[in-house]
């Protein structure tokens, strides 16, 4: 009786022991199949732990700057004259903080141009009081910017496998820096004598050329440094482990009229305060063009109408070719705009451009 006890006992223990090695087993796989789905349906972000994915890249650009104004090829924010097209320079750094998110600051150089000589037809019935009025500048950009950067296509992973290609869109909010010049002249037009600063490119913004610094015009001068806004589209391709090579175009909206330093009115030139800003502001009387010295078409009928009819003031009809208009300098109605065309490349920090990356 007690051997049988003593293994109906131990048979008792036996199962359950068994049973909860079981128990314990099932739970086991519970957690297990909770976690890998977990796991299969996770789709990045910051707060649910991509910091592990994200990543910095630092890289340099090469850009293509197009201005779009008042010394345009036709009067209207989608005009600009190719040929003027000039190179810029720039240093961005970008981070990645999503899937599809990015935060990158940039600074870049470069140079904006026009000229009525040789954007303005006078044949061209609007065009002609711009070909009269044969003003040139350039303007030298120096831009900072933060942006936002969507990808179009998500990637949830490491940068070792990124996609081969990527388009984006972007925007943000832009400081720049600017200081439009213009050519002087050989002689004074309005003189005959020879200028002291003849051949040189001078600062056209302290001259006050639409009356800015003239007692009782009630025009402000403009500020050197201004806001804008820029926005536009690219694609990014994976050149290897290490770098990227992005194609971009942005586009920037501006909240003022004088990258140009043109966007008013033509003022009476006894009330300027120099003779220098007397001869930048009015250079409808040259006989030849501001900087390739070609002789220009004065004897067109509709360019001399233009050239002959002033007011009292002896101001010439402006922009446009409404008979009102009759000493409008340039477009206020509408702001200047630059558009910049980027070549970036891009390398991914931490990684190795010789060999494998360095954090898998």
């Amino acid at each position: 009786m007690k051997k049988l006890l003593f293994v109906s006992t131990l048979l008792t223990l036996f199962f359950i022991s068994e049973y909860e090695l079981m128990a314990q087993s099932r739970s086991r796989s519970r957690q297990i199949r909770a976690q890998s789905k977990r796991i299969s349906t996770y789709r990045g972000g910051v707060a649910g732990g991509f910091g592990k994915k994200a990543y910095t890249t630092i890289g340099f650009s090469v850009n293509a700057l197009n201005y779009f104004g008042d010394l345009a090829p036709k009067a209207g924010a989608t005009s600009t004259d190719i040929s003027f097209t000039r190179p810029g320079f720039g240093l961005h750094l970008h981070r990645k903080i999503g899937s599809r998110y990015w935060v990158r600051g940039s600074l870049l150089y470069g140079r904006l141009k026009g000229s009525d000589f040789s954007s303005a037809n006078p044949d061209d019935e609007s065009a002609r009081f711009r070909y009269v009025r044969n003003l040139q500048f350039r303007n030298d950009i120096f831009e900072f910017s933060a942006q936002g950067v969507i990808d179009i296509t998500p990637h949830h992973g490491t940068f070792l496998g990124r996609p081969t290609f990527t388009p984006y869109v972007f925007g943000g909010i832009a400081v720049f820096y600017h200081n439009p010049k213009g050519l002087v002249p050989e002689t004074d037009v309005n003189t005959g004598q020879a200028l002291e600063d003849a051949g040189k490119w001078i600062a056209l913004e302290p001259l006050g050329t639409e009356g800015q610094y003239s007692d009782g015009s009630g025009v402000s001068p403009y500020k050197k440094v201004q806001l804008a806004v820029p926005v536009g589209i690219g694609v990014r391709y994976k050149v290897n482990e290490s770098l990227d090579v992005e194609v971009e175009v942005g586009y920037r909206h501006l909240f003022f009229d004088h990258l140009d330093d043109v966007g008013g009115s033509y003022v009476d030139l006894n009330t300027l305060n120099s003779d220098l800003a007397r001869v930048m502001s009015d250079r409808s009387r040259e006989l030849t063009a501001v900087e390739s010295g070609e002789t220009r078409d004065l004897t067109n009928p509709l360019v001399a109408e233009i050239v002959n009819r002033r007011d009292a003031n002896n101001l010439i009809r402006g922009y446009g070719s409404n008979a009102n208009n009759t000493n409008i300098r340039g477009n206020s109605n509408d702001n200047d705009i630059y558009v910049i065309t980027s070549i970036r490349v891009n390398y991914i920090l931490g990684s190795s451009i010789f060999g494998k990356a360095k954090y898998r």
